[in-house]
């Protein structure tokens, strides 16, 4: 990526959402940037990732544990837990659809951040964060939405780009916990990538021991971003 081209910003310290004792700081690419589509896919390369309008990257002074991650979908082999997860959800059917709001997505949406991640700062959002937060005019979005007959049950924001995919955000019926529903995303994720001749699989960030993001070294073989490039977890 040629970064003398492209403006970074930094933003100010804030509260890390992964550990309440740190601060945060992220390195944001030039959101007013024309061609921040055609960047995108050495952006994710490069350990960024999108939300909403922005392609960020952590950038903290002295915690270096968010990790950029990715899938290689070709080497990727399902454990034994990831097996039953397809085939205790095998009367579920996928649908690759345009993004944008509608109200059965945003009722999903709420309860699941509700029940999940109370008090988290998105549990109280509006109809416009919502919007803002998914999608952008640049993004190459898809929703992959899971149903159970007419009832709508996950949604998959994905960005699908010419060579990867970036898993954007997941959210889905907290009622159906035992269905392992974000497992099931991230396996359908891995299919429609390969069904498109596609490379990789973004994850974002996976941080070690981290109760809510430690469940990405699940996913073999996984490949974390490090000072001498990209390399087997």
């Amino acid at each position: 990526m040629q970064t003398e081209r492209v403006r970074l910003f930094q933003t100010l310290p804030q509260a890390c959402g992964y550990w309440s004792e740190r601060t945060a700081v992220n390195l944001v690419l030039d959101p007013s940037l024309e061609g921040l589509a055609a960047l995108y896919p050495q952006a994710l390369a490069h350990g960024f990732r999108r939300a909403g309008p922005h392609l960020y990257r952590p950038s903290c002074p002295r915690c270096t544990a968010c990790v950029a991650c990715r899938i290689p979908l070709e080497a990727f082999r399902p454990d034994r837990s990831q097996r039953r997860c397809l085939a205790r959800n095998h009367d579920l059917r996928w649908h690759d659809v345009e993004p944008g709001f509608s109200h059965e997505r945003w009722v999903l949406y709420q309860r699941y951040q509700r029940r999940r991640h109370p008090g988290g700062g998105m549990d109280d959002g509006t109809v416009e964060d919502f919007r803002e937060f998914l999608a952008a005019h640049w993004s190459p979005t898809r929703f992959l939405e899971l149903r159970d007959g007419p009832r709508l049950l996950a949604v998959a924001v994905t960005d699908v780009g010419s060579a990867a995919l970036s898993a954007v955000y997941t959210w889905f019926d907290p009622a159906e916990a035992a269905r392992g529903l974000g497992t099931l995303a991230i396996l359908q994720q891995i299919a429609y990538g390969r069904a498109h001749g596609l490379q990789h699989l973004y994850l974002g960030y996976w941080i070690a021991g981290h109760p809510k993001m430690d469940y990405k070294r699940r996913y073999r073989p996984l490949e974390v971003l490090g000072a001498q490039g990209w390399v087997a977890l």
